[in-house]
């Protein structure tokens, strides 16, 4: 069952982290119960929830918009580039969001653990199994937009 609450914690947290991090205040889309679809020349990292929620947050944006975050998360060094240190920019920003969220999840009386970061790479969209997820675009002024995708297993 798909629980729109889950996501909450998890648009407050990458509101938070947005602020933090690049300086800039997302603004939310509309929440959405769609098929998750891996779209080409986007960034897709996937971290896994245990415990009393069980599932998978995808965070997904294109290549063009990593690159300005990996930007923003240096300080405002231009990054032309995604290498193992823009992957691993990208890869603490979810987790940080996933971090947060949980400490959220957790004083809300849900009692969650999360897994490190995973990259997933286009061979990996191509045999990700099509779920229904509770998705939220979020707009980063100048930066482009972010994508939450919840997949609730219980």
């Amino acid at each position: 069952m798909v629980q729109a609450n889950y996501i909450n914690p998890f648009l407050e947290s990458a509101q938070n982290v947005f602020e933090q991090v690049c300086q800039v205040a997302p603004k939310r889309g509309d929440l959405e119960i769609q098929d998750v679809k891996l779209a080409e020349n986007h960034i897709w990292i996937k971290i896994g929830v245990t415990g009393e929620m069980q599932g998978n947050i995808i965070f997904g944006l294109h290549e063009q918009v990593a690159l300005r975050i990996i930007s923003a998360m240096m300080g405002g060094m231009t990054v032309t580039e995604i290498d193992e240190v823009g992957k691993s920019a990208i890869s603490e920003l979810g987790n940080m969001i996933s971090g947060n969220a949980s400490t959220i999840l957790y004083n809300q009386g849900i009692t969650v653990d999360i897994s490190p970061p995973e990259m997933m790479s286009s061979e990996e969209h191509k045999r990700y199994k099509e779920q229904k997820a509770l998705t939220v675009p979020m707009e980063l002024q100048d930066i482009g937009k972010f994508q939450i995708q919840v997949i609730v297993l219980s």
